[in-house]
């Protein structure tokens, strides 16, 4: 579970305060998988991070009660002069989970061949999106955190064998993706929100969170 609980989060953009959120109030259970609608630049990886813990609240309290991912794609954590196995292990250790199992798993999911024994900061962004992607795959969480900005693949085999592990883990988890298109959260989503002026509006079908969004976009 994610709750949150009066929370407000700004920017100052050097010419006037951005709003973020404003004490906003929600929480998404376990199994009932959240998507937000938010236009570009209103704030969607902001929430994203403050969910995962990377980024703190102005004010108010964010709860969490299960095991919950870090944003998929992205690279926090990741030590770009250590090699992908390397990297791969240091995190299996932090999640208490077998070094061996995670390298192994990486190693056949991102199929980056040699380059897995190389530093990752000489990875090209096709190659350090795929390790990141199949970091997260390796390891099993309750909620999966989805930012629609995260950056793509263009390897066909990775995203097919990506992509049936994913339906996989949220087979059996929930997930909460923020997307400036109403398809994406389709795929994923029974309840969804609108983020608009620094409120998030809940409703507990996507047709109806669309209606509003949809408006919003076209007034």
């Amino acid at each position: 579970m994610i709750a949150f609980e009066g929370v407000s989060k700004s920017f100052w953009t050097g010419e006037s305060r951005k709003v973020i959120l404003n004490q906003a109030s929600f929480k998404v259970e376990l199994g009932k998988s959240l998507g937000i609608l938010a236009r570009n630049g209103s704030g969607k990886t902001t929430i994203i991070n403050m969910m995962a813990g990377l980024e703190k609240p102005d004010e108010g309290k964010i709860t969490r009660t299960s095991r919950i991912s870090f944003p998929l794609g992205f690279m926090g954590g990741i030590v770009g002069k250590h090699t992908a196995k390397e990297n791969a292990r240091y995190i299996a250790r932090l999640y208490s989970l077998d070094p061996d199992y995670i390298e192994s798993f990486c190693r056949w999911l991102s199929g980056i061949d040699e380059y897995f024994d190389m530093p990752v900061g000489t990875f090209s962004s096709g190659m350090r999106s795929r390790f990141t992607f199949s970091l997260m795959l390796a390891l099993e969480f309750d909620i999966y955190l989805i930012d629609e900005g995260m950056p793509a693949s263009t390897d066909v085999e990775f995203n097919k064998k990506a992509g049936q592990i994913l339906r996989e883990r949220l087979a059996n988890g929930t997930v909460i993706v923020v997307s400036h298109q109403p398809q994406t959260l389709e795929k994923f989503c029974q309840t969804a929100a609108v983020l608009r002026n620094g409120q998030l509006y809940m409703f507990e079908t996507l047709q109806e969170a669309r209606r509003l969004y949809d408006y919003e976009v076209h007034s």
